[in-house]
């Protein structure tokens, strides 16, 4: 099917909302907000209080566009508390894994084919990394290529600051089982690396939808974290959840966090956070009705 529909000018837009059911009682703020945030993006929250199977998208119920404002407000917000997190996890990871593995093989050992499982991904990976060495401007980066002519790339405690969590992320999977990588994941509470290459994947995507403005309320991921039982630390007991919404991968920020900065105000925060809209539903975010019951939402 020919896609045939028309772009619409604010007061188009304006009076399509109002002829499907959504209070408009300030025209010139809705004007306002619809010229700053675009149509589209805003339908990504009015979509859940519409009947989507009708083609008139009637909204289902009572709604102001106060309210879709009120929504993704709070879904920025929402965006901006999860990747100061996430920032934190990142940083702490990089240290750990630059620590660990320059100790046991040296300062280059990012480029060393055979501490990895896969070499495929291992060069795919590493023709990354390089990319974006290149792109750098960060001035260690360049002192590094302008004092010294070999190797040809930065230490990994030059080099490895200056990728992406994904990067990170893809580095730390292919490498092969060992002592570093045990270290590494038991100094975070958690059993064995797997669970940490589960949490740092998903902590990644997590932190790319952050970052490009994308919706975080109410999403359903594809990257899932898996949960441990034997944690080192107090983890959540209840782990029959979705663990395809934001739940479970809360947790798992807020079990890291409280290990990398104990005086963190995660879970205070997240609650005051979850008061301020009244059409939050946090069922839809996968919180179980329990949650506040967990130990680990009771300490900060």
């Amino acid at each position: 099917m020919k896609y045939t529909k028309k772009a619409l000018s604010i007061e188009q837009q304006i009076a399509l909302l109002k002829s499907r059911g959504l209070i408009i009682d300030d025209i010139q703020n809705a004007r306002h907000y619809l010229s700053q945030i675009s149509y589209y993006r805003l339908r990504a929250y009015t979509y859940p209080f519409q009947n989507n199977d009708n083609q008139n998208h009637n909204f289902i119920k009572k709604m102001t566009f106060s309210d879709i404002i009120d929504l993704y407000i709070f879904d920025r917000k929402l965006r901006l508390f999860i990747f100061d997190a996430i920032e934190k996890i990142e940083i702490a990871l990089r240290t750990k894994i630059i620590y660990e593995f320059s100790l046991s093989y040296g300062s280059h050992w990012y480029e060393d084919e055979n501490l990895y499982r896969n070499s495929h991904f291992f060069q795919k990976n590493l023709e990354s990394i390089r990319t974006e060495i290149d792109r750098s401007n960060e001035i260690f980066i360049d002192h590094y290529k302008k004092k010294y002519s070999e190797p040809k790339y930065p230490p990994s405690w030059m080099s490895l600051e200056v990728i992406s969590i994904g990067s990170l992320s893809k580095l730390y999977s292919n490498l092969k089982s060992g002592k570093e990588k045990r270290r590494i994941a038991k100094s975070l509470g958690l059993p064995n690396h797997i669970f940490l290459e589960s949490w740092i994947h998903s902590f990644a995507s997590l932190r790319n939808f952050c970052a490009h403005h994308s919706r975080i309320w109410n999403r359903r991921f594809t990257i899932k974290p898996k949960l441990p039982n034997d944690t080192t630390y107090d983890f959540i007991k209840n782990k029959s959840l979705n663990i395809n919404k934001l739940y479970a991968q809360l947790c798992c920020i807020k079990y890291v966090i409280q290990i990398i900065d104990p005086s963190n105000k995660f879970s205070t925060d997240l609650k005051e956070l979850l008061g301020t809209s009244s059409l939050i539903d946090i069922k839809e975010m996968g919180f179980p009705p329990d949650w506040e019951d967990e130990k680990i939402w009771n300490n900060m």
